[in-house]
């Protein structure tokens, strides 16, 4: 029986541990219960950090003395390094160190599966899939709860562990297999943008019902070390009492710390290269890594109105080799309050740059860096679909897009404070502009660490203490169906989308597809596609989109490529089935195939957990 509810942030760029024990019967208020966890700081050294840095070095065999990559737990370890060291020691070896794992995880075109990070590292380098490296952070995690309190291990706890509210359902499959990987079988997901409100709500207390009262809507704005989500939770009544329910979430938008870090390095390499000093691509990564440092120092400290950033050298004298500059207050300014939430008016949606006809294989960061811009598309999409739902849950008559009321900031960049401010400036722009009211800020707690706390507080609350968000399936889910059609050269059959799971669909239910002619290929390799939209709000369970093709209201998610079993002599024959949807109650989405006066079943499973 679990004596502790767990919550893991898993982030792109630190990872970090809360706890609560479910045995008390009142929220932990101020209490700070975050896991200390060992890892090492430098050769031979460990300390106890409140975050665990999310980067994997792959020392080569004799790299390091023997033992000097010891934890309290392994003392022999020798095979990786995760943490603090790791992140320090790797921006001087860029080749060697696996950064930003968790956007590769998510990234559909790649083979997440396959041994790719370091991406692009020399052939004698060690490789480790996205998966791998997930597993790695998180087993240190389990390994650092484990050696503290040896009487209630990890995998026999509730662990809630996070995901971006955008992150699609093949990744958060890619997450849940990565935590079994890590020793933990038993993992229940929530929304990065929904555990920060928890973390208010809990940081609040009963308090919070002065803050926000029906009719509300609020905006959580989260950007973090690798992604930008939008999540909006409406406050309604229900029985006399505040009810939550999130309403609406952002597409998967790759656009965070990572890209503000290359932003300042792009900047001072320009300045150095004006200067006659060319990096190579590894100094240009130790560039990144400095500029990281700098960024953080000077949003820590108001006063410092410069930071200085040293390069390593490659020539055969080091010291003499080295390039020092500086970063300046007016260019971290420029570059990311102008640059990443640059003013603009609630038309401007994001711009799409023309791409050449190759491209380099790389992460598939958003092509425009305008967090404000890509804020105005998700509002005025979310109006839209609003105005023409049957049940909208937010009220968007005569208004451009959708009005918030009160504002949210979670993520790592907001601890900047210019970049919140200017986060509200442009959004109470809008809204006095549309003829709407501003938009209140809520006070959240320590931004680094507030997902783990709301993750470890939403699992006390799944046990019957506090106020639960409500809101089901984020998007409506659909299954491509061939259509039926003659042969014709050069044409493949058109492909329709028949609904599965509409918008909203509680965990724990199912739903029958009306009767239909559907035939179900078995016996062979196929490939099953699916779609999402977090627009179309209306459709039923047995809604037919007639084509998905050029319909923007769709987006595809990572197929299913299955041999589905079949009797002798049935291979790669059509077996007439008839469809059941499920929503499990840890949020995979099962579509049973069920055979039409025969006993055959056939399920396949996909992801689709957006709530919790």
């Amino acid at each position: 029986m679990s004596t502790y509810s767990i919550g893991i942030d898993l982030g792109t760029t630190n990872s970090a541990v809360s706890y609560f024990k479910l045995a008390e019967a009142e929220a932990r208020g101020s209490a700070q219960t975050m896991l200390a966890i060992p890892q090492i700081t430098s050769v031979g050294t460990v300390e106890e950090k409140l975050l665990l840095p999310s980067f994997l070095y792959l020392p080569n065999d004799q790299e390091f003395p023997a033992g000097s990559l010891a934890l309290p737990w392994d003392k022999k370890r020798k095979d990786g390094v995760v943490g603090e060291f790791a992140r320090s020691h790797g921006s001087k070896v860029p080749m060697r160190l696996v950064a930003s794992a968790k956007s590769w995880l998510c990234h559909a075109g790649v083979d997440r599966l396959s041994a790719i990070l370091p991406w692009q590292a020399p052939e004698d380098v060690r490789r480790v899939s996205p998966l791998d490296a997930a597993a790695r952070y998180l087993a240190h995690l389990r390994e650092a709860w484990d050696h503290q309190f040896k009487e209630d291990a990890l995998a026999k706890q509730d662990v809630v562990l996070t995901v971006p509210a955008s992150f699609d359902a093949a990744a958060r499959d890619l997450t849940l297999k990565a935590a079994q990987q890590a020793g933990l079988p038993n993992i229940t997901l929530i929304e990065e943008p929904q555990a920060a409100f928890y973390a208010w709500i809990e940081q609040m207390g009963e308090g919070f019902r002065k803050q926000v009262k029906p009719g509300d809507v609020v905006l959580v704005v989260d950007v973090g070390g690798g992604t930008t989500d939008f999540s909006l939770i409406a406050v309604t009544s229900k029985d006399g009492d505040v009810a939550l329910t999130r309403v609406a979430v952002g597409d998967h938008i790759l656009l965070g710390g990572d890209n503000m870090d290359l932003a300042l390095a792009h900047t001072v390499n320009q300045r150095l290269a004006a200067e006659g000093k060319k990096l190579d691509p590894w100094q240009f990564s130790a560039l990144t890594f400095a500029c990281r440092q700098a960024k953080e120092n000077m949003f820590a400290d108001a006063k410092l109105k410069k930071s200085p950033l040293v390069v390593p050298g490659r020539s055969s004298s080091l010291v003499g080799g080295t390039i020092k500059a500086e970063l300046s207050r007016d260019e971290l300014t420029r570059v990311l309050t102008d640059g990443f939430f640059p003013k603009s008016a609630v038309t401007d949606l994001p711009q799409i740059a023309r791409r050449t006809g190759l491209a380099q294989m790389a992460l598939p960061y958003a092509q425009d860096a305008g967090v404000t811009r890509h804020l105005a598309a998700f509002l005025t999409r979310q109006a839209r679909a609003m105005a023409t739902a049957r049940d909208a849950p937010v009220k968007v008559e005569g208004k451009t897009f959708v009005h918030p009321t009160a504002v949210l900031f979670n993520g790592g960049a907001f601890k900047a404070t210019p970049l919140k401010d200017r986060v509200s400036e442009v959004l109470n722009d809008w809204l006095a502009a549309d003829g709407g009211q501003p938009a209140k800020e809520l006070e959240g707690a320590e931004l680094d660490l507030a997902v783990a706390r709301g993750a470890a507080y939403y699992g006390w609350v799944r046990h019957g203490h506090g106020l639960r968000i409500r809101g089901g399936t984020a998007r409506a889910y659909y299954v491509g169906v061939e259509t039926a059609m003659p042969a014709v050269p050069g044409m493949e059959p058109p492909v329709k989308a028949l609904c599965v799971a509409p918008f909203g669909m509680e965990e724990g239910t199912h739903a029958d597809v009306p009767p239909q002619e559907f035939g179900l290929v078995v016996g062979e390799h196929t490939r099953f596609r699916f779609f999402a939209s977090s627009l179309r709000r209306d459709d039923r369970v047995g809604t037919m989109l007639e084509d998905v093709v050029g319909n923007d209201e769709l987006e595809e998610v990572a197929p299913i490529e299955t041999t589905l079993p079949a009797k002798a002599g049935n291979e790669g024959k059509l077996v007439p089935v008839n469809l059941q949807a499920v929503v499990t109650e840890i949020g995979t989405l099962e579509l049973r195939c069920l055979e039409k006066g025969g006993p055959g079943k056939w399920k396949l499973e996909l992801n689709v957990r957006m709530k919790e």
